[in-house]
């Protein structure tokens, strides 16, 4: 009988369903990283949201035969150690192409349109006290005629890509930072940089991606410009992002994602009050129905791997 452990069911908010054949399930809702060994004894099957799977623990579980993650990205587990083990690990494939897009547009319609601060001079009566029957007093901005760029063109990127191009916006894809030669289709990293109005991450997280953006890039775009990441904390550089943000040499910018979550008190990104800054908590993934098919896929991912036709392998 598999014995399947989920460490952090209460990260998905869904109607998860009980695998169609004989098992143990255990759950928690959270599970620390001193916590995971022990939890994991004798799993054959372990679930994992954002629950950290390192060699020094994997290397002690020599039951385990599948990592089943309860999301896209797969940093948090130890890919090269599963590999040597035999160990399958799958992934959720495609269950936000929905939801994140909106979040990217959002993020961006707010801070294009000063939404934050028009907001706060309503509630500090600066309307009330006009002359005319409008505010001017921050700049408006439409995405119809505006340039976009996106770099990661995966499911994500191209919903994204698609209702850029609904509101009338230019797309330009980003050639891979460094690359040599320009895909057809594709332009030049640095080009994207300098020409973008709006800039929207959608790739993971790795060595090669790791602060991807930091103070080189930000010196590369337009004063105006505004940067949006929905995917990963890491792939921009923090100390950067915040003196590019104070320093006024971008825009804006929109970010759902930190390097470290949940973040501690006293995190600069999260103490700094700036009408074009918006932090939102790691939520753009988060849509009820997005989160549901999250959770169908999670299974039938398990029950696949059971009947022999493992999908979604990442290993």
């Amino acid at each position: 009988m598999e014995k399947i452990v989920f460490l952090d069911s209460a990260s998905i908010i869904a109607d998860m369903r009980r695998p169609a054949f004989s098992h143990q399930w255990i759950e928690y809702p959270a599970t620390s990283a001193e916590q995971t060994l022990a939890r994991l004894q004798d799993a054959t099957i372990v679930i994992t949201n954002k629950v950290l799977l390192r060699r020094d623990t994997l290397e002690q579980l020599p039951g385990l035969k599948m990592v089943a993650v309860a999301a896209t990205g797969i940093n948090n587990v130890d890919i090269d150690c599963c590999r040597e083990h035999g160990i399958v690990v799958s992934n959720i494939r495609n269950y936000s192409v929905h939801t994140v897009p909106e979040h990217v547009f959002m993020l961006m319609l707010a801070l294009r349109r000063n939404l934050l601060a028009f907001h706060a001079d309503v509630r500090n009566g600066a309307w009330q006290k006009s002359e005319q029957f409008c505010l001017f007093t921050h700049p408006v901005r439409d995405l119809y005629g505006s340039t976009l760029g996106i770099i990661g063109h995966g499911a994500i990127g191209k919903a994204v890509q698609q209702i850029a191009l609904v509101f009338g916006m230019k797309v330009l894809l980003a050639e891979h930072k460094g690359a040599t030669a320009v895909r057809n289709g594709y332009t030049a990293f640095d080009t994207v940089l300098r020409e973008s109005d709006v800039i929207s991450l959608h790739l993971p997280l790795n060595e090669q991606t790791r602060h991807l953006i930091g103070a080189a890039e930000f010196a590369c775009m337009k004063p105006d410009a505004l940067l949006i990441n929905t995917a990963r904390g890491g792939l921009v550089d923090e100390a950067a992002l915040l003196e590019a943000l104070r320093s006024r040499h971008i825009g804006g910018a929109g970010f759902d994602v930190l390097e470290k979550e949940p973040p501690t008190e006293g995190h600069p990104l999260l103490d700094i009050d700036l009408p074009n800054f918006i932090m939102t908590p790691h939520i753009a993934w988060s849509g009820r129905e997005a989160m549901q098919m999250l959770a169908d896929q999670l299974i039938a991912n398990i029950e696949a791997y059971v009947a022999g036709t493992p999908q979604n392998r990442v290993t």
